[in-house]
């Protein structure tokens, strides 16, 4: 299998691999086939249907899912364990690529699953909800079956006694499970923040109880249907992979977390909900991603255009509903040095927000660029927001061409004053001291670039950051920023003026988080991330 191609038209009749897949049409109309109906998953254990999917788009949903009977859905899924770990990484890892080859198929229907439940834009749902979020899951596989094979199966061993005949010892060694792993998933990316945790347990032999968010329950259900498909056709319990949807303000997450039965959490959404999980779920083995303040450093660039274009894009992107979407940005209040000439402080921010306002000008491109609001809560923040200072950029609406129910705004900057003394005592309560999760970002006017790095330090250790932007031109600007960022384990990304942003990573190629600081105990991918979820167990028996 090879990275999934990420080009809408790659899709439909049969591609280079001669396997069958759905063209942009033919996704659509799988997902309207959807609406109104049960998505059936034939697992044990099914009590009642429970659904409330609401579209940020305003189109109607109506899809059931079945609620599970704990008591009944963990055994069973723990049954299927024996021949699953007997089976051994080579075999585990074959059946996880047949099962993301079959989503990957569907890539068109997923999109549409993960637009009507997360709010992205199609192309944005298309891309990050199907082809990169695949990647993520063979990264994950890959990752998996690299770990479980780098100790040998068996091997032979011998001890010289002198005279006497030596002793000699046969010994094996079988990657065992730690248990059912407890997959909780997010409203934004469901299956892009999803897959890694699914399928590195799934191949490290952990059957895998997957909790959606109750407003994005779609595209991992369809997951759960494919992986129970594809594991009965290849002889093993269709059981090892579940669905275990939510009865509004059922609060089963909680639950579930503290059985005995849950030896893997992975988890992404808020920090308040992660720190419980890591609190007190202490039987499992507990992977969060959680939330930060990522910021840019802008000490001087030789792209000023550039640099205006890229942070403009990166602010605007999703309406930053995303985990790594810039929101302090730490601009020295005397300006920096630019290609096209010194600039204030005002200047800059007031460029930005030109630049803002240019990219989204068009409501047609605005909406496909920043999709719709995913819920109250953003909007709530969004609303509040002119009440934190100046209003740099002002948030307007946008009607969606093709969706006029959808709510979609446009990003919001506020100026606020970084001096150290709103920032360096313990009771500080800055605004930009804490996340604001949404279309809301922070122009920080601070005394010195050395006081931008003191306070980026300062939000990165207290709060956790998953990206961190900076732009200089300044060999002596970068070992400062560069080395704040070793210290504080936070992943970097210098001068980006082109087409890449830092709100983005990819599969293969980026780290995303760190797993060292509070923002993530995890990093998306690395063999930590893998290693935890199985054992090496040993046998030892004399040799003949």
């Amino acid at each position: 299998m090879v990275p999934a191609p990420e080009h809408p038209k790659a899709y439909g009749g049969e591609g280079e691999s001669g396997r069958p897949s759905l063209s942009v049409a033919e996704g659509q109309a799988a997902f309207e086939a959807l609406r109104g109906r049960r998505i059936e998953l034939d697992q044990p254990g099914t009590d009642g249907w429970t659904g409330s999917e609401v579209s940020p788009f305003g189109v109607e949903m109506g899809m059931e899912y079945p609620h599970p009977d704990l008591d009944v859905l963990l055994p069973a899924m723990r049954a299927g364990m024996s021949a699953w770990r007997e089976a051994g990484p080579e075999t585990r890892a074959m059946v996880c690529l047949e099962i993301l080859a079959r989503i990957g198929a569907r890539s068109h229907e997923f999109a549409q699953a993960v637009m009507h439940t997360s709010g992205q834009a199609y192309m944005m749902a298309f891309q990050a909800g199907g082809p990169h979020a695949q990647d993520r899951g063979l990264e994950a596989v890959a990752y998996a079956f690299a770990e479980q094979t780098r100790t040998p199966g068996a091997a032979d061993w011998s001890k010289p006694q002198g005279k006497r005949d030596p002793l000699r010892l046969r010994k094996t060694f079988t990657a065992v499970p730690r248990g059912i792993a407890l997959l909780i998933g997010c409203n934004t990316f469901p299956t892009w923040n999803g897959y890694p945790g699914l399928f590195a347990s799934l191949a490290t032999g952990n059957p895998v109880l997957v909790k959606p968010h109750p407003q994005a329950v779609l595209p991992l259900a369809l997951t759960v249907q494919v992986a129970r498909e594809v594991l009965k056709e290849a002889g093993f319990s269709p059981d090892l992979v579940a669905l275990a949807a939510e009865r509004p303000d059922e609060g089963i997450a909680k639950v579930l977390a503290v059985r005995p039965e849950i030896r893997i959490i992975d988890y992404t959404g808020s920090t308040a909900f992660g720190d419980w999980l890591e609190t007190h779920a202490r039987q499992a083995q507990v992977f969060t991603e959680k939330a930060g303040v990522n910021t840019v450093v802008i000490d001087s660039t030789d792209d000023y255009q550039g640099m205006l274009a890229n942070l403009a894009f990166s602010l605007s992107l999703y309406s930053g509903q995303m985990c790594t979407t810039p929101q302090n940005l730490l601009i020295p209040r005397d300006g920096i040095t630019t290609d096209a000439g010194p600039k204030t402080y005002d200047e800059v921010v007031a460029d930005l927000a030109a630049a803002v306002d240019g990219l989204l000008g068009d409501d047609a491109r605005a909406s496909a660029l920043l999709g719709a609001i995913v819920g109250p809560r953003v909007q709530e923040r969004l609303e509040a927001a002119p009440g934190l200072g100046a209003v740099a950029l002002a948030s307007r609406t946008v009607t969606h061409p093709d969706f006029p129910g959808a709510t979609v705004r446009t990003p919001l900057m506020v100026k606020a004053d970084g001096a150290r003394k709103f920032w360096e005592g313990a009771d500080a309560d800055a605004p930009y001291l804490s996340e604001c999760f949404g279309p809301v970002s922070f122009a920080v006017a601070v005394d010195s670039t050395q006081d931008a790095v003191a306070l980026l330090r300062r939000t990165t250790r207290d709060k956790g950051a998953m990206t961190v932007g900076a732009y200089t031109s300044s060999p002596e600007a970068e070992r400062l920023i560069e080395e704040a960022c070793l210290e504080e384990c936070a992943q970097l990304s210098l001068n980006l003026t082109g087409g890449v942003y830092v709100n983005q990573t990819a599969a293969f190629s980026d780290f995303h988080g760190s797993g060292g600081n509070p923002s993530a105990n995890a990093t998306l991918c690395d063999g930590a991330f893998v290693a935890g979820r199985f054992r090496m167990i040993e046998v030892r028996r004399p040799a003949e």
